[in-house]
């Protein structure tokens, strides 16, 4: 097998969790749509290098780091974007769910976007580890690899995010 097939069978599967990743850490879905193509080609350009069957946690390495390189080049810019309701509702439609009552719509909405500003209020490296966790369920071992940091910082991060996010939320309850 070809060095170009082995990268679409082995890489291109995780496209989805690289730009999951890189949205949540840009905020940006144009920025992360980037990230994700240089991320691509540097992977692609580095593939033979990669060793072993976790694949995964090597490409979204990779995708981690043109990310925070995209975060220092930017750094005075104000944060864009925000959550994706049309994309959402995009979804459920295609899994055959049926519309909701428009008041739990309104409501659901609400929630998403208290979920979305919370997680957007925290600093990138807490971020990343609560999107790698929490949204795309890796191993603790696997967001460590990732993010080049050891398995108890992982675990610090995680806690520290989770404490964080449920102070925010409380906060942004109280305030409606």
């Amino acid at each position: 097998m070809s060095a170009a097939r082995r990268f679409e069978s082995l890489v291109l599967p995780h496209l989805d969790a690289a730009y999951n990743l890189a949205r949540w850490l840009l905020t940006d879905r144009a920025a992360a749509e980037d990230a994700v193509q240089e991320a691509a080609l540097r992977a692609f350009r580095y593939f033979e290098s990669a060793r072993g069957d976790a694949i995964r946690p090597w490409f979204l390495g990779i995708v981690r780091n043109t990310c925070f390189s995209h975060l220092e080049r930017t750094r005075n810019r104000q944060e864009l974007g925000g959550f994706d309701e049309a994309a959402l509702d995009a979804a459920h439609a295609a899994a055959g769910h049926s519309a909701p009552e428009p008041g739990r719509v309104v409501e659901g909405r609400q929630a998403r976007a208290r979920i979305d500003a919370a997680l957007r209020a925290l600093p990138p490296p807490l971020r990343e580890v609560i999107v790698l966790r929490e949204l795309e369920g890796l191993e603790y071992s696997e967001i460590a690899r990732i993010s080049a940091i050891p398995v108890g910082t992982v675990m610090s991060r995680l806690s520290r995010a989770r404490e964080r996010l449920r102070a925010i939320l409380g906060a942004l309850e109280s305030e409606s």
